[in-house]
This record gives C-alpha cells, structure tokens and sequence, in this order.
C-alpha cells in the first residue's frame, strides 16, 4: 500500500499565513508534508495528494486574497473525492466581525462540493463574531485565528488543531 501524501498549501508571501503554516509543520507528527507556494501552484500538482492543509486568510469584507481566488476556477472541475482537506486561515473577529474568517469557510465548501472531506473542525468557544462563512453549527470549519486581537491565543490553538488532525 502506498504511502498517504499530505501537503500544506499556502502563500508563502503572506506573512502571517507562512508563520502558522511553520509552526504547523513543526507541531505536526506527519513527516514529510510538502510545502507547496500557492502563488506557484499548478492545480494539477494538488491532485499528487491525499491529504492537503490550506492556507487562506480572508481579505476585506470576507474575500480570498487574489492567489486564492486566481486558483479556484481551475481547482472547480476536479475530484477531490478521497482526499482529506484541513484549513486554517486568519481573520479579524472585530475589525471584521459580519465576516470573520470567511475564507476558511469559502474554502470548505469549495472542496467539500468536490468530494473532499474537511477535517479539523474548531469551537466557536473564545470567539465573539456575528457571521462567518466557516460557521457550521457551534464549530467554523476549521482553524481561524486572530493575530489583532486574541494573537497569546494562538499558539496554544495551533497545538490543539494539529492534535486533532
């Protein structure tokens, strides 16, 4: 049986995305995932992988930034079924509170509507939002952190995340 691959997909120019994707990679007890630049990325290169960790922080009012939003009309015609998809991002629960960590969320349902199953669920618990794309019930759709206002937060939320993959 072949060994499961698993990347962690991210812009390596955001700065903020590139740290949490360093200290996932650290923490994490999978060896070998492959970090991939998404502002390099061939869509086809992403279907290599059975397991993919994304990084999307969400821009204005709820928006991918434009690496993101250049690459999804390419990855909409492809089967992501039996393949495991995690996602963490960075938004801002009180700059941006109608939208916080919509990204996480736009993500989701884009590889959840291709067969995908996303993994690494989180509590609402220690948030305060009004509305966020990522919201699925008392949990977003995987892990948003806020480096403005709850950034002594995140490491230990971090931990928990990968943990939990």
């Amino acid at each position: 049986m072949s060994q499961m691959k698993t990347a962690i997909v991210y812009s390596h120019s955001a700065k903020k995305t590139a740290l949490v994707a360093n200290q996932i990679k650290a923490m994490a007890s999978m060896k070998g995932i492959e970090d991939l630049n998404v502002d390099e990325l061939s869509v086809e290169k992403l279907m290599d992988y059975d397991r993919l960790i994304i990084g999307v922080s969400t821009w204005f009012d709820g928006e991918l930034p434009r690496n993101w939003d250049e690459l999804v009309p390419a990855i909409e015609d492809l089967n992501f079924n039996n393949k495991k998809v995690a996602i963490f991002g960075n938004g801002n629960q009180v700059g941006y509170p109608e939208n916080f960590g919509d990204a996480v969320g736009i993500m989701a349902d884009l590889f959840e509507s291709l067969g995908a199953e996303i993994i690494g669920k989180t509590s609402i618990e220690g948030y305060t939002f009004e509305a966020s794309r990522a919201l699925r019930g008392k949990f977003l759709a995987g892990l948003v952190l806020d480096f403005e206002n709850q950034h002594q937060l995140n490491e230990e939320r971090i931990k928990k995340w990968v943990n939990g993959l």
